[in-house]
């Protein structure tokens, strides 16, 4: 079993918000279903599993019912014995096709005999028709595929080479030699397996790089489906879009541009394509801000982006033309550059961040900027020898204005550091990760002294 994540922070939902339910959502294929079977199973003495698309008759349980006592009731003539009040978890699955669930879901947790818990895909493209989100009675999770961490531990990189490396990435010391070599190593592959779940088993037990593509380019397939089924009415924009992120990341700025779709495309007409595969979890957008400035929301553009795929893997092999094998050869007619890039931008969506790019052209272009702890964290990913040449890093921290601490660079070289830049070696993206909220924050205020002023 693939070791994720998203499997701890379930366990602590489920035991520090009782009377709550979790929704997990995700693109297709990230394994959701599997993480929550193994949670199920292990967690309760009971489990009822309600599949909507391989059992759609399903959905009628939900149509017209009057509340929470009718839905139970047909629950108990499908699964009576298994309705133990206190120790059954009922597991809705693909809950996309059955809208009604998601405003009735308030009433059965309000009810209060079973646990639940739910998953679904493309649930960004349809909640806009669902009249009313349960708010207060259910949270949601995203998954991801593997980052490149899970990724490691499938390989068999034990918890003493992690932590040995975060403490190299936290106190920006420089890796052993062998142990960066074999790291980089094992960041090459995963540039072409990727992470998505049955791309990886397929790797573990065969080893195997073609049947690795097989189960990409089936994935490939799902979501080309999944696009002519959900969007009938513009279809034929998500395929272009869709087909055209690698050409588009293998252009000298990475920009998607519009007249590669058509000469006369304008962005509002294109517009709610882009927004279906990003609610869809299939492509990752990474908006320009016009300047590198907390909030870095507030000066987002909303018509200048670049568009990356979901999974480095499931990029590799829409690129095709044996490019698994020109990878591991280093072949010097792949565009790594952009192939790093979206490493880095599945890693930091994985990993919380909310992503964005900065270019100018007086000071030049920034890959990513995020915010970090409060304050603009830009970040360069390098993949040539070059990788101390940075001048848009160098322009942007000397202004004065922005204020900017530090930056960060991710390439091929070992840990290094130099006036306000730290080189990081580029699978240490897995540890640029959130800082946690903490459980409470406590202001202790007395305006008392008002009084003796009046």
């Amino acid at each position: 079993m693939l070791q994720r994540k998203i499997t701890k922070s379930i366990e602590d939902f489920y035991k520090n918000q009782p009377g709550k339910a979790l929704m997990v959502i995700g693109a297709r294929q990230v394994g959701k279903s599997y993480i929550i079977d193994a949670f199920t199973s292990s967690n309760y003495s009971s489990v009822i599993k309600i599949d909507f698309i391989e059992n759609p008759d399903y959905i009628s349980i939900f149509e017209d019912a009057q509340g929470a006592e009718d839905i139970l009731l047909r629950l108990s003539a499908l699964f009576g014995e298994k309705m133990i009040p206190g120790e059954t978890i009922i597991f809705f699955d693909e809950v996309q096709e059955c809208k009604e669930l998601i405003t009735q879901i308030k009433y059965l947790i309000q009810e209060g005999s079973y646990d639940y818990i739910l998953s679904g895909s493309l649930l960004g493209t349809v909640f806009k028709d669902i009249v009313s989100a349960p708010v207060g009675y259910m949270d949601i999770m995203e998954m991801y595929p593997l980052d490149f961490e899970e990724f490691a531990w499938a390989n068999g990189v034990g918890a003493k080479v992690i932590d040995a490396l975060r403490k190299c990435f936290e106190q920006k010391q420089p890796v052993d030699s062998f142990v960066h070599e074999r790291m980089m190593a094992l960041f090459e592959l995963y540039l072409i397996v990727g992470g998505m779940p049955a791309a990886v088993s397929a790797y573990l037990d065969s080893k195997n790089l073609r049947k690795v593509a097989e189960e990409q380019r089936a994935i490939l397939r799902l979501y080309k489906r999944d696009i002519s089924k959900y969007d009938e009415q513009n279809r034929l924009y998500l395929n272009e879009i869709f087909d055209l992120i690698p050409s588009e990341l293998n252009a000298k700025n990475k920009r998607f541009i519009f007249k590669n779709l058509h000469n006369k495309a304008r962005f509002d007409k294109y517009y709610d394509s882009f927004l279906w595969l990003k609610n869809a979890g299939v492509a990752l957008p990474v908006n320009v801000v016009d300047e590198p400035k907390v909030p870095l929301l507030l000066s987002k553009s909303q018509n200048l982006f670049k568009l990356f795929s979901n999974d480095v893997g499931l990029l590799a092999a829409q690129y095709g033309n044996e490019i698994q094998l020109k990878i591991l050869q280093h072949e010097t007619t792949i565009n790594f550059g952009s192939i790093y890039e979206n490493v880095a931008a599945q890693e930091l969506s994985a990993h919380g961040y909310t992503l964005y790019y900065y270019n100018s052209k007086k000071y030049g272009e920034l890959d990513f900027v995020i915010e970090k702890e409060g304050k603009v964290l830009p970040i360069e990913i390098k993949s040539g020898k070059d990788y101390y040449r940075h001048n848009a890093m160098d322009n942007v921290l000397s202004i004065a204005e922005y204020a900017i601490e530090e930056g960060y660079v991710f390439c091929n070289g070992n840990v290094d550091n130099k006036g306000k830049v730290t080189y990081f070696p580029i699978y240490m993206l897995m540890f640029l990760q959130k800082s946690e909220m903490p459980s409470e924050i406590v202001f202790n205020t007395d305006f008392s002294d008002l009084n003796e002023r009046v």
